[in-house]
């Protein structure tokens, strides 16, 4: 084996690469392998693209729409995500207010890179979409967590922020509905936030990527509708990637004040210049077009997500939070830590995983990914049929551990 002469940077040591993305590949060796394996560890929907998106995308390959285009999205494509948020919410963007980005990680990432820098602290409630600690740790800034209690239902009160403030805090990154735990940050929360945020001008990241997905009669708390005067401190991240089931498309899209925006392309140029132009033009379908895909899936995911909160909680000494949103539930397997198989000890979700993995074929994410290590994250945007048999597989694994 030859000699590793050239040196990684320093921050490589701070980076891993993504869990779920991990454990999504490994269930699909594993079962290009031959194996029966159920995957529940998949952050997308289980329905294909809408057709008239499709369409939009062969016609722009078929016009030859194959350039470059502006750094920060096609013109159309940011009026129309414009139009869509004054259409659903009254608020008001300009289409330099705009950027579309490759994907929403993509977008997060231009905006902590342009927002962010040594020596600012960022608050990231926890549990935590995996991606936000090192997005933030990249710029050179700290990630604080601050934990949520999942007898609150992973709901944020002023108590347990309080603890984490300090004068170096700039920012808090808040997700709602939420990747792991698909909680709904309540109408109070949100208060609490924009008080401090106003009061210490903070800088407000509002990830609402799952922001179509909301399971109830009550409509979504955002931040925006509870406190409009705190609009030119926040940045909106979202994309059609769920919402629209275009995850492989890679568009996400950010809204936010012209500056904040404007520093954000700088990064864009300088890295992936603009998305992809054929991406685009099918996102432009989406936004524009029939808005009643995202409720088509919903009606779906509803009775998945019912039947998978009845049959967990049935199982001795789990318990989970029923999830208001997104496509997620996170069980607490806390009480099988402890236990052992073929003289292997499960010590925490990695090792709980694993097992569920080797033993009953059936890919998760474990909660140490997204700062949780008591709990283990199923996505039910897998068939019932696959839920069904996940859950008497999982039962059934659980009673052999002793």
């Amino acid at each position: 084996m030859s000699e590793q002469i050239i040196a990684l940077s320093a921050r490589m040591s701070q980076i891993k690469p993504s869990p779920t993305l991990a454990v999504n590949a490994k269930a699909k060796e594993m079962k290009a392998a031959g194996a029966d394996i159920l995957n529940f560890s998949v952050g997308e929907p289980d329905f294909p693209t809408p057709d008239h998106v499709c369409e939009a995308g062969k016609l722009a390959i078929d016009e030859k729409f194959t350039r470059y285009t502006a750094v920060p999205g096609i013109l159309e494509l940011r009026q129309a995500i414009a139009q869509r948020y004054k259409d659903d919410h009254g608020w008001e963007y300009d289409a330099d207010q705009i950027q579309v980005s490759c994907g929403g990680k993509h977008g997060l990432y231009n905006m902590a890179q342009a927002l962010f820098g040594p020596g600012d602290e960022v608050l990231i409630p926890t549990p935590f979409w995996v991606s936000y600690p090192p997005i933030i740790t990249l710029t050179g800034a700290t990630p604080v967590l601050v934990p949520l209690d999942e007898k609150d239902d992973f709901d944020l009160t002023a108590d347990n922020l309080q603890k984490f403030i300090t004068p170096k805090t700039k920012g808090i990154i808040l997700n709602s509905p939420s990747n792991p735990t698909g909680a709904v940050f309540s109408a109070q929360a949100l208060r609490t936030v924009a008080d401090m945020a106003l009061a210490k001008g903070w800088v407000v990241i509002t990830d609402d990527i799952y922001d179509t997905i909301v399971y109830g009669e009550a409509p979504l708390p955002h931040i925006l509708d509870i406190a409009p005067e705190l609009k030119e401190q926040t940045i909106i991240s979202s994309g059609v990637s769920k919402s629209f089931a275009m995850t492989g498309w890679r568009i996400g899209y950010s809204l936010g004040p012209k500056h904040v925006i404007a520093a954000m392309n700088k990064i864009q140029s300088q890295s992936t210049s603009n998305p992809s132009s054929i991406a685009q033009r099918a996102a432009l379908a989406a936004v524009a077009g029939p808005q009643d895909f995202p409720a088509i899936m919903k009606d779906s995911f509803l009775p998945r997500r019912d039947y998978i909160i009845s049959a967990l909680t049935s199982i001795p000494g789990l318990t989970c939070v029923v999830p208001n949103g997104a496509f997620y539930v996170f069980p607490n397997f806390s009480a099988y830590y402890g236990k052992s198989y073929d003289g292997k000890v499960i010590e925490g979700s990695v090792d709980m995983s694993a097992y569920l993995l080797e033993k009953s074929f059936m890919a998760t994410v474990p909660g140490a990914a997204f700062g949780a290590d008591a709990f283990v994250r199923f996505s039910f945007a897998a068939s019932m049929a696959d839920i069904k048999e996940g859950m008497k597989r999982l039962k059934e694994a659980l009673a052999k551990l002793q």
